[in-house]
């Protein structure tokens, strides 16, 4: 009896959907009596800021919001590796930058 409950009450819950771009400079206009156009043009050009600061410097942090890091992965060598019981080839991957971000200690109080 109970999974069938269980799947009336997840057909009733929908999945939250992120807002665009569009939707965050309206919501910014609103708030600050600025053009949706004028605010979309900041929007832009946040990111291009955050993006040459974080190759430049490894580091660019959105105050109250997040905090964007670069970290260096290791390479990989080839082999064979035991992966759910079986044992899988693998090839070599080279090391590689990724781009992570992490959100501030009040952002994750509010949620």
């Amino acid at each position: 009896m109970a999974p069938k409950a269980m799947k009336v009450s997840m057909k009733g819950m929908k999945a939250a959907v992120a807002m665009t771009k569009t939707g965050l400079a309206e919501a910014i206009a609103g708030e600050t009596e600025l053009k949706k156009s004028d605010v979309a043009k900041i929007l832009g050009s946040l990111a291009d800021v955050a993006g040459a600061e974080v190759k430049k410097s490894g580091k660019f942090v959105i105050p109250g919001v997040c905090m964007v890091k670069t970290r260096v992965k290791p390479a990989t060598k080839a082999g064979k590796r035991e992966m759910f019981g079986k044992t899988v080839v693998v090839k070599a991957k080279p090391a590689k930058t990724i781009v992570k971000a992490f959100p501030v200690a009040a952002l994750k109080k509010a949620v």
